[in-house]
């Protein structure tokens, strides 16, 4: 989808506001870590502002929300994972199909993009994930004193 942005730069508007649900296509993620995207929320509004360089361009405030499906780092199961992105900034010009037209679905995921973590777990109880030999610790146990790898773990540090 594109919002035309040409009343806004012609300054019959002072403001365009977004206020809207969009559903990005699989294509966006399919390469990526997210396994599944709700409807993302936009609520927000677009109006020009001067840069540094007290050129006038288009500036975002709002907030852009919705749900991600990612893999679990430890059970690689499907978890949730809400977001909210709060967006105060200038529109990214590879987002700008031309001078008037935004396309929203780039400018959606160059900002959620941004928001899947490197890892995320929903599990809390850690006991379950061990075998012959071998137990998952948490980052606490880690730095704990009853760590039996505690020895380790200096050699390591003063390398």
């Amino acid at each position: 989808m594109e919002l035309d942005l040409s009343l806004l730069h012609s300054n019959t508007v002072e403001e365009i506001v977004v206020k809207d649900s969009y559903e990005l296509d699989k294509e966006y993620y399919q390469d990526s870590e997210v396994r599944d995207l709700s409807k993302i929320e936009v609520n927000g509004r677009i109006i020009r502002k001067a840069d540094s360089d007290n050129q006038l361009n288009d500036y975002f405030e709002g907030t852009i929300s919705g749900e991600m499906i990612i893999g679990d780092s430890v059970t690689l199961e499907d978890v949730s994972y809400p977001f909210t992105i709060t967006y105060d900034d200038f529109l990214p010009e590879n987002s700008l199909k031309s001078e008037n037209i935004l396309d929203i679905f780039e400018f959606l995921w160059e900002n959620i993009v941004l928001e899947v973590p490197l890892q995320f777990t929903k599990v809390r109880d850690l006991s379950k994930f061990h075998g012959d030999g071998w137990k998952l610790i948490s980052e606490d146990e880690l730095k704990s004193n009853n760590n039996p790898f505690a020895d380790l773990l200096k050699d390591f540090e003063k390398e």
